[in-house]
Order: C-alpha cells, then structure tokens, then sequence
C-alpha cells in the first residue's frame, strides 16, 4: 500500500537533512559528565496582528552549551545541560537519578518573542519559559538511544527529539557501549488502516477503527503565497486527510476529510530559505513547511502541522498533529515538482496527509507558470513497469520466433535429393 511506502520512508529520512550536533557538559577539572547528541524540531504558536501563527525551527549546531551547565554536587545539585542559541533562547535538559536509573526530570525552554528572524511580526516581545517532564530515561550505566522522534507538547510549545544519543553521570568521560533503548524505537511495525470495507463493523476488534467506504478522490485546487517579490509557492494539488482517533467509547474511529477547493483559503509567507502554505477547510487546518537548501539549489518539505475538530464521538475532540524532520517533494530551484501517483505523507502513526495529482513549486518562480517539471519516482516507477512488460513480451516473441526458425530448419533438413 502507498501508505505503507510513505511511513518507511519518513521513518528512514528522520532526521536526515539536519544533522544532529554533540555537547558536552565537563567539570572544573575537565572531566566528561554528560554528552548528547541529538537533534531538536522547535514548534511554537505565537500572535502576530491578532492572528495564531507558528515559527518551526530547529536547534542549531552552533548552538552553545551555557555556563549554567554543570555536573552537579552530590545531594546538592544534580547535572544540568543548558543549550543556547539566537537571540535569547536556551533549552535547559535536567537530570535527575532515582536508584539504578536517570532520566531528564525537566525539560526547560526559553524563547525570546523579539527576535525577528523566528517570529516574523510578533506582537509580543517577551522572553517566554515553558517547561515539562520527559519520560526520557535510562538505566545508570548505559547511553539513552532514540532515533525515532519523541514529541514533547509543552503549550504553546511542541518539541520533536529525534537521533538522539545521551548520557549523564558518566564515569570514563565516553558513551558506555550498553544502551537503553526509547520505547519509539522499540515498534518496528505500524498498522496501516484500511480504507475500503471488507468486513461488517460488528467484526471489527475493538482496537481497529472501523471501516468506512473511501471517499472519491479530492478535487485539484490551485493554491498560491505571494511574498516580497511575488509568487513565491504555487500549488496545484488535492488534499485528504486520513486521522486515526480514539471514540468516548475506547474504540478507534477514522476520519477521512477531503479538501473542497472552493471552500479552502490560503495564506502563509516566504523569505530567501523558508516558505509556509497555510490551507483551512471549514475547521481543519494544514500548514506545509519548505524550506531551501542553498548548497545544493533544491528545496523540499520539511515539516507538515494539522489540526482539526473531530466528530463529536471523539474522546478528545481537538486533534493535532506534526513532523518536522521531512524530506519530501523535493526539486531543484526554478523547477516544479510533479506526482500523479497518490503520496502518502506521513506525519504521525495517526495522521496521514494524502496528496493527488501534485504539482508545486517554491521561491524562484516566473510569474504564475510553473517551471520545468521533475517527475516524482512514483511516477517513474509507473512509466518503468510497462517498459519492463513490454521489453519481456518482445522478449518472448523473438525467442519464439528464434525456435520457430530453428524447427522450420531442421524440418527441411530431413529431406534428401534422389
């Protein structure tokens, strides 16, 4: 199934496009107590002019380590690592050891609402804290490994964890070879729901959503930002969501939403490296990040938010969902992407955002007309798949061909003159 596609490629380009960076917390005489390396999504809601928007951006590499880190003393004070970065944001991981185990007690974030670059028209100029306990953990003696991404929601505040390897109170000044492994990384496998019903609700175990009937495909709308200097993301492209929920009653439902072109709007904003689509549909919301690679001309889609009202038989009626450790859609710089194969983006184990028919095209773009097209590999894959029939088909007919020569031949060889 396309959505099973989808899922193992995201899972396999976590993290990919931004690199995971190491710190190291020392004592006064230089000796290692906590090392981590990891790699860390930022998702904060803020006001600008009245309006909810998001600033997504990730931790760094030439973040700092703070001089409020440090090793701890005893009973006194426990081990601390504090991460600076920008205009005045720091992420603050606090540890805290409880008998055979530590784990990060707190996690700790102050973001600075002055600063421009992230939250573009900020109406609030504030330094602001949020904070939350983690269930990251591990066993005294061994490195906490997680390379699957670990949400943390704090608020106005989502962090996403992803590649992440760390260890505090160590005692060679190295990672230790044994390894806790996160609860994430320990699911190999993801059920996929299926769309189309093959078996009464009645039967359903009460742990799957029941099925319902897949809705027609969505219609292709045509979405445009226009920034500084004009046009700078064209879209066409139709949209379904595929959430996966838990009813009042402990059974799974399954919300399959289309996308009406005439009754969404779009907004969103671009400047020289980042470009957000914004797309509402009555109380459903999706925004998609680009974001553009300079060193190699190509820009792709980072990161994908949804959130939405679901039925009334929903538990918790707000739904929210969002990965930013994308690669997806990608295409060089003056091109457009193209996909007439359904895509499955995958953003979490419950949401899926289906696309059909995409064609899409961000920062340099000639007027309102897409530039040259760059297939998707579904579609090539699908071109492939009849050349490959086709060349075994005339592959076939000329060996029968050959035989038939051969047979005829050997035929009239059997008659001599007299």
């Amino acid at each position: 199934m396309a959505g099973a596609r989808g899922l193992l490629a995201a899972a396999a380009l976590l993290g990919f496009l931004q690199a995971s960076s190491s710190f190291e917390v020392k004592d006064s005489s230089g000796k290692v107590c906590i090392i981590a390396d990891l790699t860390v999504a930022f998702s904060v809601e803020y006001k600008s002019n009245g309006q909810k928007e998001f600033a997504h951006f990730f931790l760094p590499q030439n973040a700092t380590v703070e001089s409020q880190s440090s090793c701890g003393d005893g009973n006194k004070s426990h081990p601390i690592l504090v991460l600076g970065f920008g205009a005045g944001h720091s992420l603050s991981l606090n540890f805290s050891e409880h008998a055979d185990d530590y784990q990060v007690e707190e996690l700790v974030f102050h973001y600075n609402l002055s600063d421009a670059t992230l939250f573009h028209n900020s109406t609030a100029g504030e330094v602001k804290k949020v904070s939350h306990r983690t269930t990251i953990q591990a066993h005294m003696g061994t490195k906490y490994r997680c390379m699957n991404a670990k949400h943390i929601n704090m608020k106005s505040v989502n962090v996403t964890f992803s590649n992440v390897t760390l260890e505090a109170y160590l005692t060679n000044g190295t990672f230790s070879t044994n390894k806790t492994e996160c609860a994430e990384d320990m699911v190999s496998t993801t059920a996929i729901v299926p769309t189309t019903p093959k078996q009464t609700t009645s039967q359903v175990p009460t742990t799957s959503p029941a099925p319902t009937a897949s809705p027609p495909n969505p219609a292709v709308g045509k979405y445009n930002v226009t920034g500084p200097n004009g046009t700078c993301v064209l879209a066409y492209m139709g949209l379904q969501l595929n959430i996966t929920y838990q009813k009042k009653d402990q059974k799974m439902g399954l919300d399959l939403l289309n996308f009406i072109p005439q009754n969404t709007t779009s907004s969103g904003r671009c400047d020289n490296t980042s470009a957000f689509l914004n797309l509402t549909f009555e109380k459903t919301r999706v925004i998609f990040h680009f974001v553009l690679n300079a060193s190699t001309e190509k820009y792709f889609l980072q990161g994908v938010n949804v959130s939405m009202t679901l039925p009334s038989e929903a538990k918790d009626p707000k739904f929210e969902a969002w990965n930013y450790s994308m690669s997806e859609l990608r295409a060089t710089v003056g091109n457009s992407y193209k996909c007439s194969a359904e895509e499955n983006l995958q953003v979490t184990d419950k949401a899926l955002v289906n696309l059909f028919n995409v064609q899409i095209q961000v920062f340099k773009i000639d007027g309102d007309k897409f530039g040259a097209v760059e297939e998707c590999q579904l579609d090539e894959n699908n071109m492939l798949i009849p050349i490959i029939v086709g060349a075994a088909l005339a592959g076939l007919v000329l060996i029968v061909l050959i035989a038939y020569l051969i047979g005829r031949k050997r035929s009239h060889a059997g008659y001599q003159t007299i």
